[in-house]
């Protein structure tokens, strides 16, 4: 029963620990990244929501900018202000624009680069 035992070993199938380590290595980078791209794009949809506001109220570029800066106070916008904004009236309809970019650095030298842009409807 030994010898039948040894000489047909099936073999084994798995992830070796090495494997383990890596996709260990792999879950954690795609959790920091997920970690930090969560918050960017909660802020392009308050940008979205802020430039609508703005659009719909206001009458004026100026207007329309200051109406825009009051609501990143409220919702922590940081990415853009009322004077990066692109206000152009079509007919009698204010129309908002905005493109912007953010950034999350990786390691060293390399950056994750997230470019938004957007226009009011």
């Amino acid at each position: 029963m030994h010898s039948n035992y040894f000489g047909r070993r099936s073999r084994q199938r798995g992830l070796s620990f090495i494997g383990v380590v890596f996709l260990g290595l792999i879950a954690v980078a795609i959790f920091a990244i997920g970690g930090q791209s969560i918050p960017i794009f909660l802020e392009y949809q308050a940008v979205n929501k802020a430039a609508s506001k703005a659009a719909k109220e206001g009458s004026t570029v100026n207007d329309v900018r200051g109406i825009f800066d009051r609501a990143s106070a409220i919702d922590n916008i940081s990415a853009i202000q009322g004077k990066d904004l692109d206000v152009v009236k079509r007919g009698d309809k204010i129309v908002v624009s905005f493109k912007y970019s953010r950034e999350i650095a990786l390691a060293g030298p390399a950056f994750l680069v997230y470019r938004f842009e957007g226009q009011t409807k």
